[in-house]
């Protein structure tokens, strides 16, 4: 990349009209960034140590709440530190790799969180084959599948943002780097990574809803046939956390990148919620609405207090 570029570094504004209120964010962030990774880590410790939550969707649960943990890990902890009042240069090589991460774990979780509507389909319009059809090694697969898609988006948007020379201004009116902050700074043409990082956008988010809007819908269905008036709340509050998760999720992709005049103060704040609120969110909602994963967390501390204290 460095025989690309004069750059050696970016500058990162920071949120577009937010100046004097660091030390204001600097604590809001951190608590909400904090109670994100607890969170997240309390839902991996209980799927991963209880047995009882050994199945395919608590399996899948554990690995939304690594992306979680992962994916606000990617920005928070740099805006963290220039809020501060520290440095807010980001060399060429970290804003690449920011950019990246960024994009590999925001793919992967949303295809994640598409797998987990074709659960909850099969859960409950097939139970009696779900067992067969969920099995540990299609499971695996899927979340692999969810892996390498994530890297192959990630790895065109990455080689078009950074294949233009920037040799001009570096300072990056936002907070962190990404491809509708980076791309005007560039000295060449940008039509094409526009395009084509669009384009593949676009495609991403259409195949996801497509899923989900097919998952659901089979369900919607299904639920409506359940004769118990019990059956269908507990067919619903399964699938519920789940669906507001994905609105979360792929409502800040076409705000951010699809539209036709970037907002840059709206553009952070969708970002924001994106990146950091909802990490939480989903925590929040799966561990307090979920009574099975506060059973196993109550069980598991219960029996790290009992071996600490023999």
């Amino acid at each position: 990349m460095r025989n690309h570029t004069e750059l050696s570094e970016f500058i990162l504004l920071g949120i577009p009209q937010t100046q004097g209120l660091e030390i204001l964010l600097f604590v809001i962030f951190l608590f909400v960034y904090f109670i994100t990774l607890l969170g997240n880590l309390l839902i991996l410790i209980a799927v991963v140590f209880s047995s009882a939550l050994h199945t395919p969707m608590y399996f899948f649960l554990g690995i939304l709440s690594m992306f979680d943990i992962f994916f606000p890990s990617v920005t928070c902890p740099k805006m963290l530190f220039y809020l501060s009042g520290q440095s807010k240069a980001i060399s060429y090589q970290g804003c690449a790799t920011q950019l990246f991460f960024y994009h590999f774990l925001g793919c992967a979780e949303n295809c994640l969180l598409c797998v987990m509507s074709y659960d909850r389909f099969v859960a409950i319009c097939y139970p009696l084959r779900y067992s067969l059809i969920m099995r540990p090694g299609i499971c695996v697969g899927m979340v692999m599948g969810a892996w390498t898609l994530g890297c192959v988006h990630a790895s065109i948007l990455t080689s078009l943002t950074f294949q233009v020379t920037y040799c001009g201004p570096n300072q990056v009116d936002y907070f962190f780097c990404d491809i509708p902050a980076i791309l005007p700074l560039a000295c060449d043409d940008i039509s094409l990574p526009q395009t084509v990082g669009s384009t593949n956008v676009g495609f991403l988010v259409l195949m996801f809803w497509f899923t989900v809007c097919v998952s659901y819908i089979r369900i919607g269905i299904a639920i409506l046939r359940i004769r118990s008036a019990e059956g269908r709340k507990k067919a619903f509050s399964t699938c519920s956390a789940h669906l507001a998760a994905v609105f979360c999720a792929l409502g800040p992709v076409i705000i951010i990148y699809l539209q036709s005049t970037p907002k840059p103060f709206l553009d952070a704040i969708v970002q924001i919620l994106n990146n950091i609120v909802s990490p939480m969110l989903n925590s929040l909602i799966y561990s307090l609405r979920n009574r099975e994963v506060k059973r196993s967390l109550k069980r598991v501390f219960q029996r790290v207090f009992f071996v600490g204290n023999r």
